[in-house]
């Protein structure tokens, strides 16, 4: 079964600050192992809202909004796709991967991973 881990987006990353140094060499070596082990499939951040579109369809018309969008706590900030074979490992690997946060960037530290399956043709068969 294939996961998307969606990563928040926070004010920081809103604003382009770059990571934590530390942050991203932890997340470098849990990625470089979970690819070694075939669960991580791929893997990516994201751009500030400020530098994307949203493209609405109502009315039978289409509208296009320029970033920033208000809401952070809704943006997405990265993500990854990840073969687990339940979404109680999904979430045991979720777990992991927000307590290196918590780790490396101590206990004023606040994010949230969203856990989502994905559903292809090959999941609709049979």
């Amino acid at each position: 079964m294939r996961f998307m881990m969606l990563v928040k987006a926070n004010k920081y990353s809103e604003d382009g600050v770059p990571p934590d140094p530390r942050l991203m060499e932890a997340v470098g070596k849990l990625a470089e192992r979970e690819m070694r082990s075939g669960r991580l499939l791929m893997t990516g951040g994201l751009g500030p809202s400020a530098q994307g579109a949203r493209v609405y369809a109502a009315n039978e018309a289409l509208m296009v909004k320029d970033g920033p969008f208000v809401e952070t706590k809704e943006l997405v900030g990265g993500f990854a796709i990840m073969q687990f074979g339940s979404r109680e490992e999904a979430i045991e690997q979720g777990k992991r991967f927000m307590q290196l946060h918590l780790d490396t960037l101590g206990p004023g530290y606040e994010g949230q991973l969203e856990i989502r399956q994905i559903i292809g043709s090959e999941d609709m068969i049979g």
